[in-house]
């Protein structure tokens, strides 16, 4: 079984007094890394919301009738949260009335639901974490590095998800199916989309430009939705795992861009099924951007299995001067240029030189990155 690294952080929250809701897409492995921590225990009671008969024992929650249930158990499960209407208002009823004695974790695969239902009514009474599909990290720990970047094109081109991983052989069908189920049908499921034609088109749209700037007009022109439409649907798809921005750096130098933001995939694999092309790194037209979305993944996840927010930037002027990652570290400011090919020319920009003098400055390509990334703090 391969380690996952946000294990220890959600041990390091089991026992005091607040509930766990461990966020993630479908089939990142929350149930799996759950029952790791948890084991076969008689005393843990797993609820399936995917199941009618959990959903109808949670349509009316009392300390008086759910006592009962909870008799004889240290710890309740409760799988895909999400599904069981003003969630957060009945964890918190279970929480005052059981917590002292039980531990609750909830678990969910759409966020923008589940926060929705969560976050306000256990304000103060929760841990929240979030568990992304396997990272470089933990394959390397898993594998060995030499292993390991024995798969670099494979995990470019068909990402990380555990299914995936350990089925090589189906990979393509598995990405094409999760494109399928968990992105088109979990939303269309959980949120108002009025024109899915124009919904998916706007994601296919995205795929294709993983690491440009967002512009919503443009988006809107692409998908034939309005602005603020657009807006919408890419917070929701943040919200439900599928991408994820990132701002630009700036500390009011001139020219530099302060509010503009880039968006990733969190899987390389899903983009790719998602724009349908399958094709090895050296014989993509778009490897640039993909590799570059590989990596600040990479690098997002490093810091969320740390049970912390990714600080990373990219930085630009108005004279469009970039440097493609930016990272603050308590030993000082970390510049990324990335580029597939390890014999791309590399030049950064002088206006950062100047603006960042003590900045250090990495190249990633194809030969490092799996020892930059397994290095990172």
């Amino acid at each position: 079984m391969i380690e996952r690294a946000l294990g220890a952080h959600v041990s390091s929250r089991l026992g005091l007094g607040k509930a766990v809701v461990l966020l993630g897409a479908r089939q990142v492995g929350k149930t799996t890394l759950l029952t790791s921590l948890l084991g076969g225990s008689s005393d843990v009671l797993w609820l399936n919301a995917d199941e009618a008969r959990v959903r109808s024992l949670f349509a009316e929650v009392t300390p008086a009738r759910f006592g009962p249930y909870l008799a004889g158990y240290t710890t309740v499960v409760i799988d895909e949260a999400q599904r069981i209407q003003d969630i957060g208002v009945k964890l918190k009823i279970l929480q005052d009335a059981f917590g002292p004695r039980v531990q609750f974790i909830a678990t969910g695969s759409s966020s923008f639901d589940l926060a929705n239902k969560v976050n306000e009514p256990l304000t103060g009474r929760k841990w929240e974490l979030s568990l992304f599909p396997l990272s470089a990290k933990e394959m390397i720990a898993h594998h060995g590095l030499f292993t390991e970047e024995g798969f670099l094109d494979s995990r470019i081109v068909f990402g990380w998800y555990p299914e995936v991983v350990s089925r090589p052989e189906l990979a393509a069908d598995l990405l094409a199916e999760l494109a399928e189920s968990t992105l088109y049908k979990d939303i269309f499921a959980l949120a108002s989309i009025r024109r899915p034609g124009a919904f998916e088109t706007l994601v296919r749209a995205l795929a294709y430009q993983v690491g440009s700037q967002v512009n919503l007009t443009e988006l809107a022109s692409v998908s034939g939705l309005d602005r603020k439409t657009v807006a919408s649907y890419v917070t929701l798809l943040e919200q439900a795992f599928i991408v994820f921005r990132v701002g630009s750096y700036a500390r009011n130098l001139r020219n530099e861009l302060s509010a503009s933001s880039k968006i990733y995939f969190y899987d390389v694999g899903l983009r790719n099924a998602l724009i349908g092309d399958f094709s090895p790194p050296d014989h993509r037209g778009d490897i640039g951007h993909l590799f570059e979305n590989f990596v600040v993944a990479e690098m997002m996840k490093s810091h969320a299995d740390k049970g912390t927010s990714s600080p990373c930037w990219f930085w630009r002027t108005t004279s469009h001067q970039e440097v493609d990652v930016v990272r603050p570290t308590p030993d000082g400011l970390n510049a990324y240029e990335i580029k597939w090919n390890p014999a791309a020319r590399v030049r950064i920009p002088p206006a950062f030189r100047q603006g960042y003098p003590d900045a250090t400055v990495v190249t990633i390509n194809r030969d490092n990155v799996l020892s930059i990334l397994a290095a990172l703090t």
